[in-house]
């Protein structure tokens, strides 16, 4: 076991050949979790060399996994030897078993799968054959014919597709001939003409052994006793799904057929590797058993691609519903009191530099303070002469702006007066204070709209509306405050809802310089809002 396993994964992809491995290194280029499950019996095994992979020409099937698995590993990818005894779904996601000698049995989740346990070639039953398999017994063509090029080799005829495979590997050699083994009638009159034509000769079998010398082929025996000498032969393994684990899942596994006759079996998917099973791709040659290993690769970077878009839109749809139930439950009086409730002391004590800046030289009269909190704007405006009216929707809040009124003295205390409200429901009297400040106050954009109309509308004439708030430059830039985007705003739109009739209005954006909860630096900008009502 390469890794230790965790207990829940993004994606677990069960087989690591060319089409796991290169959907599990997308998926972890995508930052999702993975684990690769293989058994560690890959299907090319016998063979020295794959081909036709644009720039791993000629390499190795052994290297080219293990470049897979360095590469998964570079991007955070887990792999383990061993064998997925089980899965089965659990919600919109599985519950995965993943048996191994060295780990034993675990069980761990996955929100999505993606098989590729690849297929088993069903070779047919001749002494020496399975030996030679991947070596000088071949199957393909593309894979194989350039390295027996002009070479003499024959075509195992163990059914009518013989004839089909004769005329292909015609292209890599003259010297092909066809055995006719069990199953091959000889051929009819169009299919001998073609034969003819291509110089391609027809020997009658069965074929009863193999013959070699110094580990390669030499011939084929005949049931005759005559020896046919050859260099390679080709055979039409049957290609058969491993597919104990998808018929488990509730995937179907249908035939595979050619010219009429059924050459194996896959499990069926579209053309992204999604199975009818939700939450479940396919790819390689589990799915498509003819697909070389490049093909299988490509196979698998598309499910990876298409997995994750998947859990993207799962993810998209999730946060959706959370920002909802955020929204509807944050600013409600038990999401306050809770906050509150967590910590001794919530805010620094200090009264709000735009209050103080834009406070500080206006004649005290009647002040209201939005969203009091624990009080140190209320307690400022009281110093200052103001007789404030302090609300706020958390009761524990008010009680602690209350005790630090008293603290600051009687004469403080006896200004301000602490109302437990909230002013989406309740709104305050039309033109009855001098000055209504909101500082920090974000809420849903229409909730807030709301709100601060009828703030504006609380203020009596020649009297001043003060909003200021996080401007969402600061969440673009990667800080700002623990609140949604969509509830930060510019002074420039809050300005846009005052009647320019009835208003002076000035807007600016000021920088200030902060020490956030890690003891780090950083600049914060406030959306600040002034008007002055006409009288």
């Amino acid at each position: 076991m390469n890794d230790r396993l965790n207990e829940a994964y993004d994606v677990v992809v069960v087989g690591g050949g060319a089409a796991g491995l290169s959907g599990a290194v997308a998926l972890s280029r995508a930052r999702r979790t993975v684990l690769v499950v293989d058994a560690g019996d890959p299907r090319n095994a016998p063979s020295d060399h794959v081909h036709d992979y644009l720039g791993r020409e000629g390499a190795a099937p052994a290297e080219l996994l293990a470049s897979g698995r360095a590469e998964l590993a570079g991007y955070g990818g887990s792999f383990a030897t061993g064998r997925v005894t089980g899965a089965a779904k659990d919600g919109e996601g599985f519950v995965v078993t993943v048996t191994s000698a060295d780990a034993g049995t675990h069980a761990v989740r996955a929100r999505r799968l993606l098989l590729t346990t690849g297929l088993t070639d069903e070779l047919p039953r001749l002494p020496g054959l399975a030996e030679r398999f991947g070596k000088d017994v071949l199957h393909c063509p593309y894979c194989h014919g350039w390295e027996v090029r002009d070479r003499a080799v024959g075509i195992l005829g163990t059914g009518p597709l013989a004839w089909h495979h004769a005329e292909l590997w015609r292209q890599w050699t003259d010297r092909v001939l066809v055995l006719r083994h069990e199953g091959l009638d000889a051929p009819d009159a169009d299919q001998a003409e073609r034969l003819a034509a291509r110089g391609i000769h027809v020997v009658d079998g069965p074929v009863t052994s193999l013959e070699s010398a110094d580990d390669r082929l030499t011939g084929v025996r005949l049931a005759s006793g005559e020896v046919v000498a050859l260099d390679a032969l080709v055979v039409a393994p049957r290609l058969t799904a491993r597919a104990e684990l998808p018929q488990a899942l509730g995937l179907p596994v249908v035939p595979v057929e050619y010219g009429g006759q059924v050459v194996g079996s896959r499990v069926p998917a579209d053309a992204t590797g999604a199975t009818e099973v939700p939450g479940v791709w396919v790819a390689g040659n589990l799915t498509d058993p003819t697909a070389q290993v490049v093909v299988a690769a490509a196979a698998g970077l598309r499910a990876g691609a298409m997995i994750n878009a998947d859990l993207i839109a799962a993810d998209t749809r999730d946060a959706v519903a959370a920002h909802r139930e955020q929204l509807r439950t944050m600013f409600e009086q038990e999401a306050w009191e809770e906050r509150y409730r967590s910590r001794p002391t919530l805010w620094s004590g200090n009264p709000n530099p735009q209050l103080v800046a834009e406070a500080a030289d206006l004649t005290p009269g009647r002040a209201l303070d939005v969203g009091s909190g624990e009080g140190a704007d209320a307690i400022w405006l009281a110093s200052r002469g103001w007789q404030v009216t302090g609300t706020d929707i958390s009761t524990v809040a008010l009680a602690r702006a209350t005790d630090h009124a008293r603290a600051a003295g009687a004469d403080i205390a006896e200004r301000i007066t602490f109302s437990h409200a909230d002013l989406r429901e309740t709104p305050p009297a039309p033109g009855s204070f001098d000055l209504v400040t909101a500082q920090f106050m974000h809420l849903p954009t229409a909730q807030r709209r709301a709100l601060f109309a009828a703030l504006a509308a609380a203020v009596a004439p020649d009297g001043t509306l003060l909003l200021v708030g996080h401007h969402p430059r600061d969440k673009r830039d990667g800080g700002g405050p623990g609140v949604h985007l969509d509830m930060l705003y510019t002074p420039e739109q809050v300005a846009a809802d005052l009647d320019p009739a009835l208003w002076d209005v000035r807007t600016d954006t000021r920088a200030r310089r902060v020490v956030d909860p890690e003891g780090r630096e950083l600049t914060l900008h406030d959306a600040v809002t002034v008007a002055r009502r006409r009288r």
